[in-house]
């Protein structure tokens, strides 16, 4: 019988505690059932399928949170101001759960349904904001392409402290900001 209050949802919760803490490299059924105060094997009445099950339960909450964290940051807004919001809710959101940004799957293909919805989502989130530019049909996909780049990139430097030099950060964002919004402006609009 499974132990009252233990999810698999809160399973997810103490394997992204962990996460937050020390890594993904951290991450253990042994570390989470310590965490969750239970016994190893206790775990596989909540998530069946073990690690590889956790892991795949890990990647669709982290792709949904950031989805959801995209769509609520550029609400409303269009255009350039729209960009802007994607790419500093992006860095935003990575640089505060570094642990889970490195979890994040950047390739799901091959993965189970579930998961490529939220990926799924997840593109959406910048195929919306890139329809503000009048950007559609395959000219979306090679600006959605170049977005993810562009914010995998800068998110991934900026959380490996590869930007040693003492100009501030925020400028060079604003820049890296005002380059891409002002290629967008005149990208084909594709159809």
């Amino acid at each position: 019988m499974p132990r009252a209050g233990l999810t698999p949802d809160a399973v997810v919760d103490h394997a992204l505690a962990l996460i937050d803490e020390q890594g993904p490299d951290a991450l253990t059924l042994a570390g989470v059932a310590a965490r969750a105060k239970v016994a190893t094997p206790s775990l596989y009445k909540h998530v069946p399928g073990g690690l590889a099950a956790l892991r795949r339960l890990i990647a669709i909450r982290i792709t949904g949170d950031l989805a959801d964290h995209l769509r609520q940051a550029t609400a409303g807004a269009e255009g350039d101001p729209a960009m802007e919001a994607l790419l500093r809710a992006y860095h935003a959101y990575a640089t505060r759960y570094p642990g889970r940004y490195a979890a994040l799957p950047q390739s799901p293909a091959g993965a189970d349904e579930e998961l490529l919805g939220v990926a799924g989502e997840l593109v959406g989130a910048i195929l919306a904001v890139l329809r503000g530019y009048g950007i559609a049909g395959s000219e979306a996909v090679h600006a959605a392409r170049t977005v993810r780049a562009l914010t995998h990139g800068f998110a991934s430097l900026s959380i490996g402290g590869a930007f040693q030099l003492s100009e501030d950060l925020a400028v060079t964002q604003d820049r890296l900001i005002g380059v891409l919004t002002g290629g967008l402006r005149n990208w084909p609009a594709g159809g």
